[in-house]
């Protein structure tokens, strides 16, 4: 991609209500666009981290045998007062009416339409168990939208569900997600922890929450510092950092966290209430068991950010940055170094890498400022070096900068990756 025809608008300087570096850095690096408060246009580059992201979702959800739907955004009102969660769901539920004065909800989260579709369609034991996903718009009416992309009131969530006619099966797929998420964050190179949670509104027996460390994080875990014992602080209000872990390993350490994932097993709260059953092997009707499972898509971009900027300065995991090498020309009015950006350019491309091509007119120093809210983890300058044949590669993953000769670059950028 060449950067002169490329939609980038950087700008100098960051908006003074931009209260966190992620933030900031969404507006600056020109990857989002505020429309309305807590409402944003995806540009670009934010878009393409936001493929990314959601192209390791969809394979780890695949590889688990979840089948992937799509769900309107407009759900009638008439199913949540089916569940009972029309009148308990509080203020943030947004809805509309229509020209007959129908009122339907902005979907938040979507039980409820998915109870609908399956209690029409799966009537034995035979076909199940059964999960679905999706990745879709959803829409909370916060009262106080902030730190751009975490809070809003409308946001990118993957929200899935499954369906199964024996307890033993809810458990292996509400392991087999949590596993998933692991996977998932594990590839964005995330800190997280995976912690015991209250279900809250959405319900259920049990549940659990990832959360990435954070110190803007707006929940508190407490964890241990020899076992996997980890808790959101609210389901343990009396325990502090300090205190011996419950499990009877090791001493709590309390980090802040943001909350980018949370499964819970349902039960029967919503077949039961919305009349969801399937005949058993008996001949008898028995109320489908659920799970959901949800995974914040665009907050997932601001965890990401917070945990890959040191003062502004960005380096992308290389699975979710939107150009995983960036080149820059010094002088574009340099044939030599014309020609070698060139050169480097087409045979990157060729080779299937992701790469980005500064070749604007601008100062050099303008472009380094880009590229750091770019945040390509691999960086070519092609410069003066060129006179004696050679090329500055930097490696942020690794911290290496190295001159390297022209006709080398590409192979060892391949091998970098």
């Amino acid at each position: 991609m060449k950067q002169a025809t490329y939609f980038i608008p950087t700008a100098k300087d960051a908006p003074k209500d931009a209260q966190i570096a992620s933030h900031r850095i969404l507006l600056q690096g020109g990857y989002v666009k505020q429309t309305a408060a807590g409402i944003y246009s995806y540009l670009p580059l934010g878009q393409r981290v936001m493929q990314k992201i959601e192209a390791i979702v969809r394979t780890e959800l695949n590889a688990i045998d979840a089948h992937e739907i799509f769900m309107p955004v407009l759900q009638p009102v008439e199913l949540w007062n089916e569940s009972g969660r029309f009148s308990e769901y509080g203020p943030e539920l947004m809805t509309m009416k229509d020209r007959h004065d129908r009122t339907f909800i902005l979907g938040p989260t979507h039980e409820e339409v998915i109870t609908d579709i399956v209690r029409d369609h799966i009537k034995s034991y035979k076909k199940m168990p059964l999960s679905l996903y999706q990745i879709q718009t959803k829409f909370r009416d916060e009262l106080r939208p902030r730190f751009g992309l975490m809070r809003g009131r409308e946001f990118t969530m993957m929200d899935a569900y499954s369906f199964t006619a024996k307890d033993e099966d809810t458990n292996k797929i509400y392991d087999n997600m949590g596993s998933a998420y692991a996977h998932i964050l594990d590839q964005l190179k995330l800190e997280y922890r995976m912690v015991s949670a209250i279900s809250g509104q959405i319900g259920g027996s049990e549940s659990a929450e990832f959360m990435v460390l954070s110190q803007i994080g707006e929940d508190t875990v407490l964890y241990s510092d020899t076992s996997d014992f980890a808790s959101n602080l609210e389901v343990y209000p009396e325990l502090k950092a300090g205190d011996k872990s419950p499990d009877g390993h090791g001493i709590l350490k309390e980090a802040k966290g943001i909350e980018v994932g949370h499964i819970f097993k349902l039960g029967t709260k919503y077949s039961v209430d919305m009349k969801a059953n399937f005949t058993n092997n008996k001949g008898e009707l028995e109320p489908i068991i659920m799970g959901c499972y949800g995974l914040g898509i665009s907050r997932l971009i601001m965890a990401l950010l917070e945990q890959n900027q040191v003062e502004g300065k960005v380096v992308w995991p290389l699975a979710v940055a939107p150009f995983k090498v960036h080149i820059l020309l010094a002088n574009i009015k340099n044939t030599e170094q014309v020609a070698a950006a060139n050169t480097v350019y087409a045979h990157l491309q060729e080779a299937g890498v992701d790469v980005l091509f500064d070749n604007r007119d601008e100062r050099l120093g303008a472009k380094f400022g880009d590229a750091d809210l770019i945040g390509s983890p691999i960086r070519v300058v092609v410069g003066k070096g060129v006179e004696n044949g050679v090329l500055e590669c930097l490696n942020f993953l690794t911290d290496k900068k190295v001159e390297i000769a022209i006709e080398n670059v590409v192979q060892t950028i391949k091998d970098w990756l």
